[in-house]
């Protein structure tokens, strides 16, 4: 189960922005939907190179395969081609570099997270050779996700060819796809606006989630990428739907990322030490937050959750037939007591309703 991270955007003494402004939004909508380039081409570079057996997979079934052939499509053939298996092998070594994932949602752009890591890897990873108090702090950052010089060496390799990939053929795809999918950023901004966020917003307050940006990214899908930070800005990451008749998709998965504040403590509290250490309190964790989401949509309609659970079943590859509650009670069991305190949670953060 990918924990939601913790990461402190400091450059320069000054805070930096955890998110691009959409042309035309405004600054005072709360959780404003947003795209970021620089966010989906690191993830793209982690779908690329990873291998998966998640109940719900973390890159979008079938992204790579899609890719491989838009860019054989596009004739590109980039530095990551050539680096491809020495960094998905550096990352069977050590799995703990999965977390590195979360590393683009500290940077406002593609340049400073490049800059960054270009900086932090000829400094050998040693906070005390930066130039400021603030580079110190954001140097021990990056060290405790690149920790040994291989990790290091990883770092700089991927970076670089992340940064070939991008200059060859990664912007042009991805300012194609945006355009593409300008129909269906406006129908999930249109019902996540108007018709959920105000239903959610009391759920969101109580659970110390009140503002942030719900970013629309194309390498994932039912696994959601979640990053709060000191000023109770969340940054949400969840699946760009592939038309307006699945907007709805991306609040599924929104629902997802939002419960793990609750269901985190529910299952520290229903798991034994044993269930800990042997890892099945991480499967468990991982159903419990898919269990989460559908609890919250409840409260809202049983039709949300009913669409909730039929998008995660699909998500997780379980073909079913008849009520989709039952189907996916079954496909993502978890202990009565862990739901029941999910569930009581959820209520509390509604402020009782």
């Amino acid at each position: 189960m990918l924990a939601t991270a913790l990461w402190l955007c400091v450059f320069g003494g000054v805070p930096a922005p955890c998110a691009a402004q959409l042309p035309g939004a405004s600054t005072n909508v709360k959780w404003p939907i947003r795209t970021r380039e620089h966010v989906d081409l690191w993830l793209h570079g982690f779908a690329m190179i990873s291998s998966d057996a998640s109940a719900v997979p973390l890159f979008r079934h079938g992204y790579r395969e899609a890719l491989v052939a838009a860019r054989a499509k596009a004739s590109a053939v980039t530095d990551f081609d050539v680096n491809l298996g020495a960094l998905a092998q550096r990352v069977r070594e050590n799995p703990a570099l999965v977390t590195a994932q979360f590393l683009a949602f500290s940077f406002p752009t593609w340049e400073e997270l490049a800059a960054t890591i270009d900086a932090f890897v000829k400094a050998d990873g040693d906070p005390k050779k930066a130039k400021s108090k603030e580079g110190a702090a954001v140097f021990s950052m990056l060290a405790r996700v690149f920790p040994a010089k291989a990790d290091r060496d990883f770092a700089r390799t991927f970076t670089n060819a992340l940064q070939n990939e991008k200059d060859v053929f990664f912007h042009g795809w991805w300012v194609d796809e945006m355009r593409s999918r300008e129909r269906t950023l406006a129908a999930v901004d249109s019902i996540w606006q108007r018709e959920l966020r105000p239903r959610l917003q009391n759920f969101l307050n109580h659970s110390e989630q009140p503002n942030g940006d719900l970013i629309l990214s194309l390498a994932i899908e039912g696994e959601g990428r979640t990053v709060t930070d000191t000023r109770e800005r969340s940054q949400v990451a969840v699946g760009f739907p592939d038309s307006p008749d699945h907007a709805m998709d991306a609040l599924y998965a929104f629902a997802h990322e939002i419960v793990g504040p609750l269901t985190g403590p529910a299952v520290e509290d229903n798991t034994t030490p044993a269930e800990k250490r042997s890892g099945v309190a991480t499967v468990v964790g991982s159903y419990a937050l898919v269990r989460g989401g559908a609890l919250l949509l409840a409260r809202l309609s049983p039709e949300l959750a009913a669409g909730y659970a039929r998008f995660y079943l699909r998500v997780a590859g379980v073909a079913f037939d008849g009520d989709p509650m039952a189907a996916f009670a079954r496909a993502f069991p978890i202990p009565k007591p862990m739901l029941e305190s999910i569930d009581r949670q959820i209520s509390i953060s509604f402020g009782g309703i």
